[in-house]
């Protein structure tokens, strides 16, 4: 059953977020000037998510869903419009900032797993932490501990082409939850794997969100996204529909 959103907070320019609201963005807008050509990606979002949230991002190619994604991951800045995360105004932080903030507040989990090839499974989940400058034996607890919440702690000395692709994407899961992030972002996790291992996944995920984490789930699949207990989908740049799946 689908049902429209609750209420959120009524947010003005310069108002600071309620403790429970991990993302909200206020008008937020993007362009893009190509050639001679301005392409308006976002125009003017409004979107609030609280914690322990489980949100699925849809739309069609061309909807804004990716440059969202970017935005709400500080992987760019808005044009105009204000993004705070988890109580900080992120919006207009300069990269050196933002960079520090993505290690630490957003734990990405992208389609392609992006895991170093060379490097075994603890080693790939204790990048963050080596970025973050954990010593060594924190590193090693934490991304052990990371391995064993998703179901490899037999599987730390394998490298990735010793793993399956569920596996391979367990281990990304571990290394975005290793820095205990206030978000986990997840673009089209599923997207490279066969039916029954992306329900895998997904059951993962739902155990997290069980768990406490706040989930953000892009996808373009409609049986994936309604795993989620909230789908906002986005139409030419602003959101067309905004629904809380009851039945989850």
């Amino acid at each position: 059953m689908i049902t429209a959103a609750s209420p959120v907070q009524e947010f003005r320019t310069g108002d600071t977020p309620l403790p429970d609201i991990v993302i909200l963005t206020h008008r937020l807008t993007r362009e893009y000037v190509i050639g001679s050509e301005t392409v308006r990606a976002l125009r003017g979002v409004d979107l609030q998510i609280r914690q322990n949230e489980f949100v699925a991002i849809m739309g069609p190619s061309g909807s804004g869903k990716s440059t969202f994604m970017n935005m709400i991951g500080c992987l760019d800045t808005p044009t105009e419009g204000e993004y705070w995360l988890n109580g900080q105004k992120v919006s207009e932080l300069q990269d050196d900032s933002l960079a520090r903030i993505r290690n630490k507040e957003i734990g990405f989990v992208f389609q392609t797993f992006n895991l170093l090839p060379r490097a075994n499974a603890l080693h790939n989940v204790e990048l963050p932490l080596v970025y973050a400058g954990e010593k060594s034996r924190a590193r090693r607890d934490k991304a052990a501990a990371a391995l064993e919440k998703v179901g490899l702690g037999n599987r730390m000395d394998h490298r990735p082409n010793e793993l399956s692709g569920g596996q391979r994407q367990r281990v990304a899961i571990a290394r975005a939850l290793v820095n205990d992030p206030s978000i986990l972002l997840a673009d089209e996790p599923t997207g490279n794997l066969d039916s029954a291992t992306g329900n895998d996944i997904m059951r993962l995920f739902e155990e997290l969100w069980e768990a406490g984490q706040t989930i953000v789930l892009v996808t373009h699949e409609p049986d994936i996204a309604a795993r989620a207990h909230r789908q906002i989908h986005l139409l030419d740049g602003k959101i067309e529909r905004d629904e809380r799946t009851d039945s989850q």
